[in-house]
């Protein structure tokens, strides 16, 4: 008889269901003399040997031969495969050693995890494994968007769409690394009633980000900041260097609020109070995935700031702008503001700015 303990993603009924492809009857099972760490949260865990320790878990007895060359290959993603455990039972363990100890995984991030397994899934065995740590977190990231996407979104004058008005018959992943390009087969419904024929359309497939410009009301003063971007680099502009809003891409297990303080200290130094979001929107539906959360943040600028930001571990080079808010206004006609983000918030900020300072 096979027995197989599961840990981490694998030890939620719903996780397991979801690689294997179908519902499955396991019972709850523990691991004595063994942690499991990963690298990060959310991060595939690792089973190491540890005095003391033990690991909650699922057994999975006497698994199909087709439902364990699905688990392998998922093993195989992080890393890992099935080895011998002291007690008789199998398990996945790491193929080599981790280099560090790892953080134990926090509750609360199951639901991300989940849904970046079934994107994992949707690519069984057409992926090149071992999966990189940036491209599994790159993954979380879009699950968390994707989770973020769901839900009654209401429609006024678009059209309200139900479940039967697309059709998907093939998601290709054609480019995977920090970002991914996917590509889409799928017939739709059209306006006249009609459907529509089987159309090709690839998405560039990034996160959620959030972006932030910070506005003092009693001195009128914003921060902008500048750094070399890459879509200026490949489009081929004479002058890469843009001035922006504070951004970054949110985390898969942050709030965009919690992004747009995170990223307010380490671009510009900032500890940000109150938040008014100015817009959610997508930047480019045509051809990205991405959507932005737009944040003005109320706060005092000290000329004293640091004008040197960003992190070294992400090649940041960022220099910080204090400007008076007429001079923000003066520069939106000129090449100097390139940044959709940057004009979208200067804009809101021009028009809810009076109310702004009598409440300051």
């Amino acid at each position: 008889m096979t027995s197989l303990f599961l840990h981490g993603p694998l030890a939620r009924l719903e996780g397991l269901s979801l690689v294997l492809g179908h519902p499955v009857a396991v019972g709850r099972a523990r691991l004595a003399g063994f942690d499991a760490r990963a690298p990060l949260p959310g991060h595939w865990p690792m089973l190491t040997e540890a005095a003391g320790a033990q690991t909650e878990g699922l057994d999975l007895r006497n698994p199909a031969e087709v439902d364990l060359a699905r688990l392998d290959w998922l093993a195989a993603c992080f890393g890992q495969r099935r080895g011998p455990l002291p007690d008789g039972r199998e398990a996945f363990l790491p193929l080599t050693p981790p280099s560090a100890p790892g953080v134990p995984q926090p509750s609360g991030h199951e639901e991300v995890v989940t849904e970046a397994l079934r994107d994992l899934m949707a690519d069984y065995q057409r992926l090149d494994l071992p999966l990189s740590t940036v491209r599994w977190d790159m993954m979380l990231r879009r699950a968390a968007s994707r989770l973020r996407a769901q839900g009654h979104e209401g429609a006024k004058l678009r059209r309200e769409a139900t479940g039967g008005d697309i059709t998907l018959r093939d998601r290709r992943v054609v480019y995977a690394n920090y970002f991914s390009v996917e590509e889409y087969d799928f017939r739709h419904s059209r306006f006249d009633g009609g459907t529509s024929p089987e159309i090709n359309r690839a998405a560039f497939i990034s996160s959620d980000a959030a972006t932030v410009l910070p506005y003092d009301p009693k001195r009128d003063l914003v921060l902008v900041v500048e750094q070399i971007r890459s879509g200026p680099l490949a489009r081929g502009a004479e002058n890469p260097w843009l001035l922006e809003p504070i951004a970054g891409r949110v985390d898969p297990f942050e709030t965009p609020e919690d992004c747009a303080r995170r990223e307010a200290g380490e671009e510009a130094g900032l500890t940000l109070d109150r938040l008014i979001e100015a817009a959610r929107y997508y930047p480019s539906p045509g051809a990205k995935a991405e959507f932005l959360y737009s944040y003005i943040a109320l706060c005092d600028l000290p000329d004293d700031l640091p004008r040197l930001g960003g992190l070294a571990s992400e090649a940041e080079d960022i220099r910080a702008h204090l400007l008076p808010f007429e001079e923000l206004m003066a520069l939106i006609d000129t090449p100097e503001f390139a940044s959709g983000p940057l004009i979208l918030s200067a804009l809101w900020l021009a028009a809810k700015r009076d109310g702004l300072r009598r409440a300051a």
